[in-house]
């Protein structure tokens, strides 16, 4: 028989058999992760188990495998000693190196792209499941512990974790969150530079206006206000990268320092909510620094970029509430005559607290629907790359 196919069937057994030793099935309230073995290593990644499979973060996986990893127009492709797989945008299929296509689901989970473990099997890797052992390893050419070296090294840390997740199939997450349908009506509500000590108010604005908004945040203000970005992730809002430093003679000095600013920005993330996100927006926007070299070196890890079309030119005018209000009005009314929804730019600051109900309130009354960007929502930025 295939290895394929026995690494397919082992997996059945092991979560049918673990799920009844762990509290439940994945349809339940409650249901099972185990950390994940990668070679000879039990690392922190968390493999959680929905509807019979298990699926780990896809960005986290290549890592800890050294597997390439790039965004296209059509996905996102692994890539490992000759074979690749590329996981499609629509969620449910994904095409092999020798051009043949399988039925493999994806969704998003915490602003993570979560992926069946069994993807590494088509690149040519093993799979090891002891539901007795709580095992759950991933191995390549390498590894040089068989399993049960591995089982020994590390059973006081093989077990399972009991988490609670919506009873849902693996596709379903993957779906933008429902609008009103009427296009250009949905607004895209997005604060840069945050967290600050304005952060607390900002929120509680949005919350009495029933707003969820997208924080592109800074890495050392993250930091500073950890508490700040634990409750937005928690009442819902989406989590987004603004760099480290904010500086253009930093940021822009080489593609690899603007990667190198988002991956740490990223690891800040989730460092404080243990969860991490494709979107990005370079500081001062894309244009004109963010070029193609740039694009290509950033993208291509996976990262999403934004900007806006709507200033609200808060950064401008600070206190003076009317000019900015009008700003925003003006540029919302021109995009509502060509049905584009509104991506409006605002900043994490105190200024902006004075006049941002008068806003929301005109544009709820004018039957605007608000809604935050995920990795299924597709980019807006200057250069109309949609990676």
């Amino acid at each position: 028989m295939p290895f394929k196919k026995v690494c397919l069937i082992l997996m059945s057994l092991f979560v049918c058999v673990g799920l009844l030793q762990v509290g439940g099935t994945a349809e339940a309230a409650g249901s099972a992760t185990l950390r994940l073995g990668v070679n000879d290593e039990l690392t922190e990644i968390e493999a959680i188990s929905v509807d019979n499979t298990y699926y780990v973060p896809l960005r986290e996986l290549t890592q800890a495998l050294s597997l390439s990893l790039t965004g296209q127009k059509e996905g996102f492709q692994v890539k490992s000693q000759g074979r690749s797989i590329l996981l499609l945008n629509d969620h449910e299929r994904a095409l092999l190196h020798d051009g043949s296509e399988v039925k493999l689901h994806t969704f998003l989970r915490g602003g993570m792209l979560m992926a069946p473990l069994k993807l590494t099997t088509y690149l040519g890797l093993q799979i090891s499941y002891q539901s007795g052992n709580y095992l759950l390893r991933v191995r390549d050419a390498s590894a040089k512990l068989d399993d049960a070296a591995f089982v020994a090294q590390y059973k006081e840390k093989l077990k399972p974790k009991v988490i609670a997740v919506p009873p849902v199939s693996p596709a379903s997450p993957a779906n933008p969150p429902k609008t009103s349908g009427k296009p250009g009506m949905t607004v895209y509500l997005t604060f840069d530079d945050g967290p600050t000590a304005s952060t607390s108010k900002l929120l509680d604005v949005l919350a009495d206006y029933k707003v969820k908004a997208t924080f592109f945040m800074i890495g050392p203000n993250m930091n500073t206000y950890p508490t700040q970005v634990k409750r937005l992730a928690e009442e819902g809002h989406s989590l987004a990268l603004h760099g480290m430093t904010h500086r253009k003679e930093k940021f822009y000095a080489s593609p690899s320092a603007a990667l190198s600013e988002m991956d740490r920005n990223q690891a800040i993330v989730k460092k404080i909510t243990g969860k991490t996100t494709t979107l990005i927006r370079p500081p001062y926007g894309s244009k004109p620094y963010f070029t193609k070299a740039f694009r290509d070196k950033v993208l291509g890890q996976g990262y999403q970029l934004w900007d806006w079309n709507v200033d609200s030119e808060d950064w401008r005018y600070k206190e003076d509430s009317n000019r900015i209000y009008t700003s925003v009005m003006n540029q919302v009314n021109k995009l509502k005559k060509s049905k584009t929804n509104p991506v409006i730019l605002m900043h994490d600051q105190k200024a902006t607290l004075k006049v941002l109900p008068r806003i929301l309130e005109s544009l709820q009354k004018e039957g605007y629907q608000f809604s935050v960007i995920t990795q299924d929502t597709r980019p807006l930025n200057f250069w109309k790359d949609v990676r």
